[in-house]
């Protein structure tokens, strides 16, 4: 039996592949909130990936940008149905509070159904 890593994505997988990523944007829904735009597809697989252009800024905003979606989503994710999702950092990420972007986030997964009620 292997132990969880602490701050692991638990039972979620991480979208690897390209192709990955455009098919849930080309067929999943989507909303966007200040900080982050959220895509959702529905399936079996539990899955997740988060992006950051280089619109957010240089490599080391777009790792932080990265880094607080990921936390964000540690702390949300055994309220989610089985899916795949993406979360893309918009520019404002960085400037927003940890709060402000997560009622955006909860707001987001609300609008489009995903949470467990």
């Amino acid at each position: 039996k292997r132990k969880k890593k602490i701050g692991s994505l638990g039972s979620f997988e991480k979208l690897k592949l390209s192709s990955e990523f455009s098919n849930t944007y080309k067929q999943g829904k989507r909303w966007h909130s200040d900080g982050a735009a959220v895509f959702y597809k529905k399936g079996l697989e539990k899955k997740v990936g988060f992006t950051a252009s280089k619109k957010v800024g240089n490599a080391i905003k777009r790792a932080k940008a990265k880094r607080r979606m990921r936390a964000l989503f540690m702390e949300i994710k055994d309220d989610l149905i089985d899916g795949i999702y993406v979360f893309v950092a918009k520019d404002y990420i960085n400037q927003m509070s940890y709060d402000e972007l997560k009622k955006g986030f909860l707001w987001s997964l609300r609008r489009l159904g995903c949470l467990k009620s």
